[in-house]
């Protein structure tokens, strides 16, 4: 899929790649596979994808690892950077042959999955399992176990499940997203019936809608989401777990208030579908990529793009923020007058151990008027180019009108007419009765110390609990046992979604003004296309700042699939079913 004509330079699959922090290097014996470690014939398959849990043993390696590669799926102790005794077959090498636990499903594939955290232990951890087919089985893979069939007759939805994920502070309820564009929030304690499930509406704004089950006992589904048209092809909790960010085919990011089941606000791709979506370590901004092989940034606080990032040559699968090399110099809230003499600078390193301090710090920061003078987010993406791309968002793009003394950036910038100081924030005025333009303190991830508290599974009668929704209907939900935790359903939508074929010609330079006749062929969605490009939600490409990536390189010989930022290293993994390990800088144990 690299480019044509390029010669053998252009095609040479990388092993190591140079950034500000120094070399990061493939660890080819730190690399997981089927045990045969034969590429596998992905024509047909679901792509292959990841997750990872720390299940906190004795030994000080709790990392383990899931992934799926066509009908299998794979569960293995994870070594990572770590040098493993030369006594193995391969000295280092991880011990294919011996997973601890290994499944082979017949008639359907999985398609995603996903640990639950919380309960996670050396004894047992809660797998979630999606499939091709729409079901979805919680399993335990250290037991053994096969706990629960979820939508096993299909009589709550028969299209694939394209996204799973347990719902934040949570032990029992989790959020399932399918191709059809519906979402559901099941509990695990709860069956799903034997007859197809009735529902009631809930809430409905602009291309949503929610609904609750209707039967005279509590059942699966809790709640059924409607959002867009097309599939719903993944979303992306908020990091504290009070947002939904959520991507579809019909080229719209829609960003719900999970609680409130409300609207906060949208963004539209610049062509094709949005296929993949993440949160900042803060919750202050949000990045999509798919189908016009950009990766975009969204504010979700101003609710609009604020740049846009091209770099990739096909579509863009996966988006991921480095926790670890993402940082803020911070300035003193009562001093902020704009020179260096005012700022004392400091240093937050993000990761997934340190998020409630994180959160802690950066809502002081952000309770206040001021503005950090330098931050950096670091965030990559991979694509079906086979390459990686790293990114940095910097200061001048996140603050373009502070005057800067001290510009610490790495991203340059093109095109970089900056969005007009008056512009108007757009909100979905239609359900929305609040959104997070009035007050920071609707940023996700940076709210006052209660947002850091485990969530509840029942839902504590609180002042905003119900904003937008009627005490009636709320209280009826929460009888029936949807909790605290509303969930994004998708509103009635024509089948007409159809899976395309995953090599592509369109790129960035194929795109023109005239793209917008392509949009109606491809979304058949009910906003005119050529009514939102040159708006907010879709702003021309000359009216927002075009980021080049840090660095752009081929690792894969097949499409990516997966990119995940560790501690000590960064993972990825392609359709023929390799995982990869690239160690950070200065993380290389010795040459094996």
């Amino acid at each position: 899929m690299a480019a044509e004509g390029g010669g053998k330079e252009m095609n040479e699959i990388k092993t190591q790649f140079t950034t500000r922090e120094g070399v990061y290097k493939l660890l080819t014996h730190s690399e997981y596979s089927r045990p045969n470690r034969v590429p596998f014939n992905s024509q047909g398959s679901n792509p292959v994808k990841v997750s990872f849990v720390n299940v906190n043993d004795q030994s000080g390696n709790g990392d383990r690892i899931c992934f799926n590669v066509g009908r299998e799926l794979y569960f293995y102790i994870y070594k990572g950077v770590r040098k493993v005794p030369a006594a193995t077959p391969r000295p280092g090498a991880a011990d294919l042959s011996k997973p601890i636990d290994k499944r082979i499903y017949k008639g359907t594939q999985p398609t995603c999955h996903d640990f639950n955290h919380l309960t996670a232990t050396a004894e047992s951890v809660s797998l979630l399992v999606g499939f091709s087919a729409g079901q979805v089985q919680l399993i335990d893979p250290i037991k053994k176990e096969t706990s629960k069939l979820f939508n096993e007759e299909r009589l709550i939805d028969k299209s694939r499940v394209t996204c799973v994920k347990w719902v934040p502070g949570s032990e029992s309820l989790f959020l399932v997203s399918h191709a059809s564009g519906n979402m559901y929030l099941y509990n695990v304690e709860h069956t799903c019936g034997t007859t197809a499930p009735h529902y009631q509406l809930l809430k409905q704004g602009e291309n949503y809608s929610v609904h609750t089950c209707k039967s005279k006992s509590t059942r699966n589904p809790l709640l059924k989401w409607t959002v867009g048209e097309g599939a719903l092809n993944e979303f992306a909790f908020s990091p504290d777990g009070k947002f939904l960010a959520c991507v579809s085919q019909d080229g719209f990011l829609r960003v719900f208030n999970f609680d409130a089941v409300e609207l906060h606000g949208t963004m539209k791709s610049y062509f094709g579908g949005l296929l993949c979506v993440c949160w900042s370590p803060d919750g202050k901004y949000i990045v999509a990529g798919g189908e016009d092989d950009l990766v975009t940034v969204w504010s979700f606080l101003d609710c609009r793009v604020i740049a846009r990032g091209h770099g990739h040559k096909s579509w863009v699968s996966v988006v991921a923020f480095d926790h670890y090399t993402t940082s803020v110099e911070e300035s003193d809230p009562m001093e902020f007058s704009g020179s260096d003499e005012d700022f004392q600078d400091q240093m937050i390193h993000f990761g997934r151990d340190r998020a409630n301090s994180t959160q802690s710090r950066l809502s002081k920061r952000n309770s206040t008027d001021s503005r950090p003078v330098s931050v950096t987010y670091r965030f990559g993406s991979v694509g079906q180019d086979t390459q990686l791309c790293l990114w940095d968002l910097t200061e001048d793009i996140l603050f373009p009108h502070l005057p800067l003394s001290r510009t610490r950036t790495h991203t340059n910038v093109m095109n970089a007419t900056s969005p007009p100081a008056g512009a108007t924030i757009i909100t979905n005025t239609s359900s929305n009765t609040t959104n997070g333009n009035n007050s920071g303190a609707n940023t996700p991830g940076i709210n006052s110390l209660s947002t850091t508290l485990p969530r509840s599974n029942s839902l504590p009668h609180s002042a905003g609990s119900g904003v937008g929704i009627g005490s009636g209907i709320m209280d009826s939900a929460i009888a029936t046992g949807v909790s605290k935790f509303a969930t994004l359903s998708l509103h009635d939508r024509k089948e007409r979604h159809h899976e395309k074929d995953h090599k592509r010609n369109h790129s960035m330079g194929h795109i023109s003004s005239k793209s917008s006749d392509k949009l109606n062929l491809l979304t058949k969605t009910k906003t005119d296309p050529a009514k939102t490009l040159g708006t907010l939600l879709c702003p021309r490409m000359e009216d927002v700042p075009l980021l080049e990536p840090l660095i752009c390189k081929k690792i894969a010989h097949e499409r990516l699939t997966v990119l995940i930022f560790l501690e000590d290293c960064l993972v990825t993994a392609c359709q023929e079913g390799f995982i990869c390990t690239w160690a950070r800088p200065g993380k290389v144990v010795s040459s094996f």
